[in-house]
């Protein structure tokens, strides 16, 4: 009998197989077009998005292979410093050079110190210097914006934060270089016996919460972050941020000249961020950096300490301008007590990519320097955040040997990376308010970051409201670090601001942070001009507690250099404090109205964020205007009255980049476009991706 081999072999197990695989490849075919199919659709609005956003303004930047073009203005600064007493007067002169063939116009974000005063702008073309005048945000903007279509030489500088500000110059020739001069005053910092004074010269980019806005961005944004729900500004507080390779050889290159002059015998004058050049003159210190120039990476900082025996306990100063008499009073407590009651210290640290590098290590030291602190009274607690908030412990625990040694492995491990989200940490430390079960400890948090931030006033807000009876101290890391963020959460924190500069830097600052942390010297403070009616033109109106080592500062208006100044206080242990001052010992000074305006627009700021309410923004426009200050409301502008470019030649503009902070990683760098083509290129590597696979599974079925 024959029998036939066809069905067996149908059903033979190979045939199954073969089957098999022939079905799961007409699959994968079928899967793989689809795919490709649907990522064309998915590709074509990120076509679109990444069309439309390169055509915001900053093509120049880039070549046509997508390659950084460093810009076509070189720019250079020079800060000429006068320190007298507790004020310094600073001339800082920006130079924009053309160096390209084309008109231009010069964009450039720039920080200045968080409490500057900035009272005058002039711009030099050439012989020709124009002086600007203070006038209202918008009406300056209409202003710019008309001399610069009109071909005019025009200069606008406005307050984005009250430590970063932009600068604006337009019609800048081919070949020639525009000049913008400011003028600005600063509070001089004095804590622990040291004086200190900070110029910045760049940013740490800073995070922008919330979700993207979907309307259409201000024209006078240019920066590297889109407006969000959070940051609303966010355009305007952005510049890109490179490599110093990235720009020409003498570009962000910065001459600093500083004259001190404290009224006393100085014992040393040092700094944490450079090496200095000093000459002496009698009491008089001239400054600079040595070697000259220094590169736009870092802050510049300075410290001069009094000899030993003669630090200030107590000062006045005096200014009559149009016809007002301005007192500024400086008072230092020299009396302390030790803290009876124990602790809830909470250690809040920050790990996001902003911190990456030298940042994390000098807030590991930080941290570690801390939990040295405790004793095993004290309960503690380590939080770290980025992206996410994470605590080592639930709550608060006894600082056992155990303990501290699992928070000191856990510290070590520390990386840094991902946003920084930063109200979520805040909640966590704060919860509770301060409140403990037996109602005997002081609850304290220390938070370690670099404040790059872009929702300040929204956590200024949490702060106020979580706060409860406890205390916030900031200590601030890196090399350019949101000092105004720090500062400021301090005080509506009730604590103290300590900045670390460089790693040998950390051990000082911390030193007396911690000694402070031990107990308020001053509590419960009245301050008490002569004359009734002074009080309200006094400020701060409800001054703080003071710590170890901590001045008060007090400014008044209308009241002459005549009769006592009374301060009064609390000292630990409940006892009453009193301390008069004689205002005819008065020494002259100027710029005294200046820093009133100041605080006095601070003040008024600060009780609007509180009541909930907006601030009155005629009134503080006037006050600006009245007194010749930049504001949230006012802006500088100075216009050339003839015009220098034709309507004919074309003009374009550069927003000028900062250079990356020193210490930090190239996670930080923040260059034009990169952000926007990446999801398509990622896209596009995927639609090629199954393309391909679709076509070697075809080409096997063919030869198959």
């Amino acid at each position: 009998m024959i029998i036939s081999s066809s069905p067996l072999r149908l059903y033979s197990p190979a045939s199954v197989t073969r089957r098999q695989r022939f079905r799961l490849k007409r699959f994968l075919e079928g899967v793989s077009l689809w795919l490709s199919v649907l990522l064309m659709l998915f590709v074509h609005p990120l076509y679109a998005e990444a069309n439309e956003a390169d055509n915001v303004g900053q093509l120049h930047f880039v070549d046509g292979q997508g390659q950084w073009q460093e810009p076509a203005l070189v720019l250079d600064s020079e800060f000429d410093i006068q320190v007298s007493g507790l004020i310094a007067d600073t001339r800082l002169l920006r130079s924009f050079r053309n160096t390209s063939d084309q008109w231009r116009e010069g964009i450039f974000v720039f920080p200045l110190p968080e409490k500057a005063s900035v009272y005058g702008l002039t711009m030099k073309v050439g012989e020709r210097t124009i002086e600007g005048k203070v006038q209202p945000k918008e009406t300056a903007r209409r202003t710019y914006e008309k001399a610069k279509q009109a071909g005019q030489h025009a200069a606008n500088v406005e307050q984005q934060r009250p430590n970063l500000f932009t600068a604006r110059v337009a019609n800048i020739p081919p070949g020639e270089t525009v000049s913008v001069e400011l003028k600005y005053q600063q509070p001089v910092q004095y804590q622990a016996g040291v004086f200190e004074l900070t110029v910045p010269t760049t940013l740490t980019p800073r995070y922008m919460p919330g979700k993207a806005l979907s309307a259409a961005p201000d024209q006078w944004q240019g920066g590297w972050a889109v407006p969000t729900t959070e940051v609303p500004d966010a355009g305007a507080i952005s510049p890109f941020t490179v490599n110093p390779g990235d720009v020409a050889d003498d570009s962000h290159r910065a001459v600093i000249n500083l004259v001190i002059d404290s009224g006393l015998p100085l014992e040393s004058v040092s700094s944490p961020s450079h090496r200095l050049a000093t000459s002496q003159d009698g009491q008089t210190f001239r400054v600079r950096p040595d070697g000259g120039e220094i590169l736009m990476d870092r802050d510049f900082v300075v410290r001069w300490r009094p000899v030993a025996g003669l630090e200030p306990s107590a000062a006045v100063f005096h200014q009559s301008w149009e016809g007002e008499d301005y007192l500024m009073a400086m008072l230092v407590p020299g009396e302390s007590g030790a803290m009876a009651l124990p602790r809830d210290l909470v250690f809040v640290i920050d790990t996001s990519g902003s911190m990456a590098g030298e940042s994390i290590r000098q807030a590991r030291d930080a941290l570690q320097a801390g939990l040295g602190t405790l004793t095993p009274r004290d309960r503690f607690n380590v939080i770290q955040f980025n992206s996410q908030t994470h605590s080592l412990f639930m709550q608060p625990e006894v600082a056992t040997g155990n303990n501290l040694a699992r928070a000191r492995q856990y510290v070590d491990r520390l990386r840094a990376d991902g946003g920084t989200e930063m109200a979520p940490a805040l909640s966590r430390a704060l919860e509770g308010g301060g409140e403990t079960e037996d109602g005997a400890r002081v609850r304290q948090v220390i938070f370690i970051t670099d404040g790059a931030v872009g929702n300040e006033a929204a956590l200024f807000r949490q702060i106020r409201q979580q706060l409860g009876n406890q205390r916030l101290f900031t200590v601030a890391i890196g090399s350019a670090p949101n000092r105004h963020f720090m500062r400021e959460a301090a005080r509506w924190g009730r604590g103290t601001y300590t900045a670390i500069h460089s790693p040998s830097d950390v051990d000082g600052p911390l030193q007396a942070l911690f000694s402070a942390m031990e107990s308020p010297v001053l509590t419960d403070i009245g301050v008490n001009w002569p004359g009734q009616k002074a009080g309200q033109e006094s400020f701060p109106r409800r001054p703080g507690d003071l710590f170890q080592g901590e001045p008060l500062i007090h400014v008044v208006r209308g009241v002459p250099a005549t009769g006592q100044l009374e301060v009064s206080g609390r000292l630990p242990g409940g006892r009453d404090w009193t301390r008069t001052l004689d205002l005819q010992q008065a020494a002259p000074a100027t710029g005294l109205h200046r820093h009133w305006a100041r605080e006095k627009i601070d003040s008024l700021e600060d009780e609007a964020k509180v009541t909930g309410r907006e601030p009155d923004e005629a009134g503080l426009t006037e006050l600006a205007v009245q007194h010749g200050l930049m504001s949230a409301y006012t802006s500088f502008v100075a216009v050339d009255s003839t015009p220098a470019r034709s309507s004919e030649a074309p003009m374009e503009s550069d927003n000028l980049p900062t250079l990356l902070p020193a210490g930090s990683q190239a996670g930080m760098l923040r260059y034009p476009q990169t952000a926007t083509s990446a999801p398509l290129l990622i896209a596009l590597g995927l639609v090629g991706l199954m393309f391909s696979l679709a076509i070697v599974l075809l080409q096997r079925r063919a030869f198959s």
